[in-house]
């Protein structure tokens, strides 16, 4: 399928090395000032090594409390059964197993790579298919709950109102630490603050980095948050509304 089976190169182990000696670097300065640390997805063809990583970290310094958290892009279509293998393997080796839950951002670049290089496509069928497994793996995490933490990173409302059912039903408290909600600054605000507002734990995530490699980031989310059907009209009405609110109060 691609080079994931090739032989590596004598440099090409030493390179790997140097990056999993980085990787361990940054969740052991995690781990030692208690901050969680979110390790983001990538493409298909790079995940699969991603995953073995982040796994190995899971298991070093996730022990006492989930420090390392993979994240899982529901868009892929084997994407709930990994978290319940991953849950299943944290509880058999004595470890907590953390997880960012998100859609995901490949979609198009999987597909055509898929086609281009004649293997069944990683991808979903349909939008209905990856809501169906993103809401089937929050489920999943929060049942699990003693064993794994998570964060839920979606714009979409109905997602982030499962989340708070589920948390109600299974008596987890507002400000668990086990659970996140996440968007992107600048989106979904609505979401952000409300949840906020009534004590739940939030994070607006901050891209940063050399505008080359920040805008294509950005551009990718701001083409996702439309593709909800009226979700950039909804907002901008929230936005005026807001602000008429705070004029009559003031």
């Amino acid at each position: 399928m691609n080079d994931e089976n090739a032989e590596p190169t004598a440099l090409e182990k030493a390179e790997f090395a140097r990056v999993v000696e980085r990787i361990n670097d940054i969740c052991k300065h995690a781990h030692d000032s208690k901050v969680p640390i979110f390790i983001d997805a990538e493409e298909s063809w790079i995940q699969n090594k991603l995953d073995r990583i982040v796994e190995s970290m899971m298991a070093i310094y996730n022990r006492d409390e989930c420090i390392v958290h993979n994240t899982f892009q529901m868009y892929r279509h084997d994407r709930l059964q990994h978290i319940k293998d991953g849950i299943e393997k944290a509880k058999r080796e004595g470890y907590k197993y953390g997880g960012k839950v998100v859609r995901g951002a490949y979609m198009e670049k999987e597909r055509e790579r898929a086609a281009e290089m004649d293997y069944p496509s990683p991808i979903q069928p349909d939008k209905i298919s990856t809501d169906i497994d993103f809401n089937a793996a929050i489920k999943l995490m929060v049942e699990e709950i003693e064993h794994c933490a998570m964060c839920c990173a979606t714009h979409n409302e109905h997602s982030s109102h499962l989340l708070v059912t589920l948390m109600k039903e299974n008596n987890i408290a507002k400000d668990d630490k086990r659970i996140y909600f996440a968007q992107l600054l600048g989106m979904s605000d609505n979401i952000s603050f409300n949840l906020a507002h009534h004590g739940y734990q939030v994070a607006k995530y901050v891209p940063y980095g050399p505008i080359k490699e920040v805008m294509p980031y950005l551009l990718r989310r701001a083409d996702e948050n439309t593709s909800v059907a009226g979700q950039t009209g909804r907002e901008l009405n929230l936005i005026s509304r807001e602000w008429r609110r705070r004029k009559i109060m003031n």
